[in-house]
């Protein structure tokens, strides 16, 4: 409101011609005009609120209670240090953190050690009861020992210079001594005095800060972030399990106090990384820190592909095995098959140097007599890392090979006068060819098992890549039933469920890959017949039970959390051919990967330890004649002679119903009749290619030599 003041006389009145010419009415008017402290409030209100609400406010608040928390966080650190050292709290804690372990044998041991560091502390508190008398004893006799060897280098002072009071000199230069020395203590006795309290206090910061003892917000930026990929102790690993959000263990680890690393074993180094053993509280299951890995990852500031968990022998016990930060981002290093070119191999003995496992040691895999199946998803290193085994496999000159690659790309082109039988293409015609391959493989099995006893068989390895195409295929044969598919009148089915069943035994063995594994592209029954099961990356958990098995998967393995393009040739495994740490069903490896330059020049050499091999790119029909003089002459190929062993396992392989039941005898026979009989080299009967060639030339064709 305001006040208006209205005249309500003009000009002068008599008896107040001298005073003001108006009298002063307060009026009341109804215009009101806002009040302006209230807008003064709220314009200071808003600009207090601007100035809490600044970044630099903010800053320096965060500072300062950063800083104020280090002082408060030293004293404390400080003061329980101090406390531990000079009590048993220390011990008791340990004994309680063992006790809450279950683990009573260290328990015993704690309280052992309690008793004993209260024994020796008793022992120290009467010994300075008994410390004045001593000290004074000690003071008296050192005094008097000093004053008289004083005395004694006076007198000889004195002798020396002629001068009685030269018998006092060292003690005068003693007395002058001490005052000086208390002189130099009264000039530094206040400066000392006046640092003395900041230099303590500057201690105690400097220990608050290093152990970062401030609340989480107001630590920097750096400090926040920092701690990604730092060594890995016993209370970075305590912390990560008790904010796991397991509230048991939470709880178990509180009644620990700080000794909750008493749940964990050595941290040991183990390749690229740490390893340690975590033992749980009771009522805290091993699942339920699997089930966590990301957020127990994340904890220990590491990615999840980072942090591996297992299961070992031992009861309530997780193994966690912690790379360093990025180290599985590093290459391995070359193939030892490519970089010592006279390495062979040994089927029987030998193990192939596959890669290494997360350990960094190297990983070697036994195949012999083992069915082997690897799978994952598609561009993940499948086709390398299996033919990095066949290459190894291929250097022992005694191994055969039957190889049908259903892709078709050219990844097993290198196997070409290596493998007697090399498949290469997608088509439902392939299929059908590679189905034939593994029913020669099934005859060849049958024909082995039918052999004398303690008959000893070359080993004879079967390899379908991209295995899934065949049981995809639709294809039907000219008796009804189809070469594709997961039913018992598959033949494809049917021929590798034989050689699962049977083939081991006659070292006869099939190697399958096939990509994102489902009930349809790879049955059950198919998959549970290997002995060696590898997977690469996959997409789900129900994948990686199908590649692996559900006891693999239960023990820890887990190929579905590796990462797609950026794990490849990174696989699981669950056989017994390799190394595998006690109490874990499976382990992962990191393959070596050779190129297909480098798997040309490997194959080249596994080529020079060999006679000479005619690769056939197809399979003829059971029911084709045959004409066995030119048979012959293909299985020769190049080579000026083989040895007629060699030749019958090339026929059976050419055509196992025709020359599966052929003996020595019988290519004999049809040799002899020809005119190009065979003929002993070296002491060993072989069969010539001029010999086979003129017969062919000069035969009479009506009288062709045909089966």
């Amino acid at each position: 409101m305001t006040e208006n003041v209205v005249p309500l006389f003009k000009g002068p009145t008599p008896d107040t011609a001298s005073t003001p010419a108006s009298v002063p009415l307060t009026v009341v008017t109804d215009k009101a005009e806002p009040a302006r402290p209230v807008r003064a409030f709220v314009r200071g209100r808003r600009a207090v609120a601007g100035v809490v609400k600044h970044d630099k406010t903010r800053t320096v608040a965060r500072v300062t209670v950063r800083h104020g928390a280090y002082l408060v966080g030293g004293t404390r650190i400080a003061a329980r240090r101090a406390w531990d050292g000079r009590t048993g709290a220390r011990y008791q804690r340990l004994l309680r953190a063992a006790e809450a372990a279950g683990n009573y044998e260290a328990a015993g041991e704690w309280e052992e050690r309690l008793h004993r560091f209260r024994a020796e502390r008793h022992k120290r508190r009467m010994d300075l009861l008994k410390a004045p008398q001593d000290m004074a004893k000690s003071a008296a006799y050192g005094t008097a020992t000093g004053i008289g060897a004083l005395i004694a280098v006076g007198v000889a002072l004195a002798i020396a210079t002629k001068d009685p009071w030269d018998v006092f000199t060292p003690l005068m230069a003693l007395v002058e001594l001490v005052r000086l020395l208390v002189v130099i203590v009264q000039m530094v006795w206040g400066p000392l005095v006046a640092v003395g309290p900041w230099l303590a206090l500057a201690g105690l910061w400097a220990l608050g800060r290093h152990q970062a003892a401030a609340p989480q917000w107001s630590l920097p930026a750096t400090a926040r972030t920092g701690d990604a990929g730092a060594p890995i102790t016993p209370s970075i690993v305590v912390t990560a399990l008790r904010d796991l959000g397991v509230a048991p263990l939470r709880n178990a680890i509180k009644e620990m106090g700080d000794a909750g690393a008493a749940m964990l074993g050595p941290i040991r180094i183990a390749g690229c990384g740490v390893e340690v053993d975590v033992t749980l509280p009771s009522g805290v299951s091993t699942n339920e820190v699997q089930a966590r890995r990301k957020k127990l990852a994340e904890n220990l500031s590491r990615h999840e592909h980072e942090v591996f968990i297992t299961i070992p022998e031992a009861a309530r016990t997780v193994r966690l095995w912690i790379a360093d930060s990025g180290a599985l981002d590093e290459p391995i290093g070359p193939s030892p098959l490519a970089l010592d070119e006279t390495m062979t191999a040994d089927y029987i003995k030998g193990r192939a140097p596959w890669g290494q496992d997360l350990r960094g040691d190297a990983a070697f895999l036994s195949l012999y007599q083992r069915h082997l199946l690897i799978t994952g998803l598609s561009n993940q290193g499948k086709t390398a890392a299996l033919r990095a085994l066949a290459l190894w496999l291929a250097l022992d000159r005694r191994v055969e090979f039957r190889i049908a690659d259903l892709k078709g790309a050219g990844d097993w082109a290198m196997f070409d006068g290596l493998a007697t039988v090399l498949i290469q293409g997608p088509t439902d015609d392939h299929v059908i060819d590679a189905t034939e391959m593994l029913e020669g493989l099934v005859e060849e099995m049958e024909h082995r098992l039918q052999a004398p006893p303690g008959t000893k068989f070359d080993p004879l390895i079967g390899i379908v890549d991209e295995a899934q195409v065949a049981f995809m295929c639709p294809a039907v044969g000219d008796d009804k039933r189809p070469y594709g598919g997961s039913k018992a009148t598959s033949r494809y089915f049917m021929a590798a469920r034989k050689i699962h069943n049977q083939g081991r035994a006659v070292d006869v063995l099939l190697y399958e890959g096939t990509q994102d594994p489902t009930d349809q592209n790879l049955p059950k029954l198919v998959r549970e017949g290997a002995h060696t099961r590898i997977s690469l990356a996959l997409g789900t958990e129900s994948q990686a039970r199908m590649a692996l098995g559900d006891k693999a998967v239960d023990g820890g393995a887990a190929p579905h959390l590796l990462r797609q393009g950026l794990d490849k040739g990174t696989v699981v495994i669950a056989s017994d051919g390799i190394k595998i740490p006690a109490g874990q069903a499976s382990i992962t490896v990191r393959t070596h990967y050779i190129d297909t330059d480098t798997a040309t020049q490997i194959a080249d050499r596994a080529r020079a330890l060999r006679d000479g091999i005619t690769t056939l790119t197809t399979t003829p029909g059971d029911g084709e004649e045959r004409d066995a003089l030119a048979d012959i002459a293909t299985v020769l190929g190049d080579n000026p002679r083989v040895l007629t062993a060699d030749v019958l396992k090339r026929l059976t392989t050419l055509s196992p119903a025709t020359y599966g039941a052929w003996t020595p005898g019988d290519l004999k026979r049809v040799l002899e009749d020809a005119g190009a009989e065979p003929y002993k080299s070296d002491g060993r009967m072989v069969v010539g290619r001029e010999r086979v060639a003129r017969a062919l030339t000069n035969r009479d064709t009506d009288g062709s030599a045909s089966a």
